[in-house]
């Protein structure tokens, strides 16, 4: 047997009816050979850790813009978190280990600059409309390895389309990430709102803090042993945690994402990604080759709209002031 058909056969032995079987799979669009050591599912990670929009991540922002400093959130850091909770919860429930860390490692691949600014200013301007999770889609079916894909399982997909949207993902392990998604944001994004100075512990929700835990250890432990004592077919917590859960969140809406300190630069970045948008729809000759390729099959506003979804903060803070900017003119003496 070889490594792949050893691993194949444990997870038969071990995992839960309710986990899905590598070698399973509903498979790939494109049909390949298969690898004699990984999993079809630890393939999927591996080709998402390797590509190039992962390595973009650890410049793009989380919450807050551009901050100073070396501890705060990325979209990186912020997918690391999720994939270690999605895998603790996935483990102790014996679901497909492989099948949720690769789901969480892709699922904000397809982020825009500035966190959730860009993605309402494209949203705005983007006749196709956007929406972070179904383009986290397109960049791992469409956009990578220079328009090729990277032809991941459907399950992977599947988990990164739903990890924001109203739609349920097909598997427990996409469910979980998507619970874990949550969890990640509003606990790292509290300690980081603690550093910045915009909450301080006092302000965190008495019934909330009771129930989950005072520090950010604390909270996940709640949550990730509630989830685990009270799923099996489907992927819950218990009500009391739930509540408390969803207070937590809804505080950190009202007090954090939309405090002055948080929006302060926002209206700022959604005016760069507009004023960029309209530039490259009018002069999509100026699209780097990739894209004026993606414009000549699907037309302008969709090859503009890969081209700056794709970008770090600092790249377009640094192609906006390249084209916009007036430059100094040097003194010859």
């Amino acid at each position: 047997m070889t490594f792949k058909e050893q691993a194949e056969e444990l997870e038969q032995r071990i995992l839960s009816p309710y986990a899905v079987l590598s070698s399973r799979s509903r498979g790939r669009l494109r049909p390949e050979p298969s690898c004699d050591v990984r999993t079809d599912f630890c393939r999927d990670r591996d080709r998402i850790i390797h590509c190039s929009s992962f390595r973009r991540l650890k410049h793009k922002t989380q919450v807050f813009l551009s901050p100073m400093g070396d501890h705060y959130r990325t979209r990186l850091t912020h997918t690391l978190e999720v994939a270690q909770i999605a895998r603790t919860i996935a483990r102790a429930l014996r679901l497909n280990e492989d099948l949720t860390e690769a789901i969480a490692l892709g699922h904000d691949l397809g982020h825009t600059p500035f966190g959730h600014a860009g993605e309402r200013a494209l949203n705005e301007i983007c006749p196709m409309g956007f929406r972070h999770a179904l383009h986290s889609v397109r960049v791992v079916h469409a956009l990578e390895k220079d328009g090729k894909g990277l032809n991941l399982t459907y399950e992977v997909k599947n988990g990164i389309a739903c990890h924001s949207l109203k739609a349920v993902a097909a598997t427990l392990e996409g469910r979980v990430v998507k619970l874990s998604d949550k969890v990640a944001y509003i606990n790292h994004d509290i300690e980081d709102a603690l550093r910045a100075g915009v909450l301080t512990a006092a302000d965190l929700p008495y019934q909330c803090t009771y129930i989950l835990g005072r520090t950010k250890s604390e909270r996940i432990s709640t949550v990730i042993h509630s989830v685990i004592r009270s799923s099996s077919d489907e992927i819950r917590m218990d009500p009391a945690v739930w509540d408390a859960h969803s207070r937590l969140r809804d505080f950190m809406f009202e007090q954090v994402y939309k405090s002055p300190v948080a929006k302060a630069e926002e209206g700022k970045a959604e005016e760069i990604v507009k004023v960029l948008y309209a530039h490259f729809v009018k002069r999509p000759a100026e699209l780097p080759p990739f894209y004026r390729g993606i414009e000549e099959k699907e037309g302008a506003d969709r090859a503009v709209c890969d081209y700056i979804a794709g970008m770090t903060d600092r790249y377009a803070v640094e192609l906006f002031e390249r084209l916009f900017v007036p430059r100094s003119w040097p003194v010859i003496l």
